[in-house]
């Protein structure tokens, strides 16, 4: 008879972590489809911004590129 009663507990414990693991699933899934979406948005502003103030958004490309000309490994 003992052992019976330590079966459920066993099988409780199994389905606890179970759970645990669905739900850290679920929060990663969760989390990526967060960041996706905050990088489209990113990219949306940045986009607007260079629509909106070409000038500015052409200097800061020029400067980027001369960043990535000048750094070294």
């Amino acid at each position: 008879m003992p052992d019976e009663d330590q079966e459920p507990e066993q099988d409780q414990g199994q389905d606890q972590e179970q759970d645990q693991e669905q739900q850290e699933t679920m929060g990663e899934a969760d989390r990526r489809r967060r960041r996706a979406q905050f990088l489209r948005e990113l990219n949306e502003a940045k986009a607007l911004r260079e629509r909106v103030q070409p000038r500015r958004a052409r200097a800061a490309r020029m400067r980027q590129q001369m960043r990535m000309r000048t750094f070294r490994w």
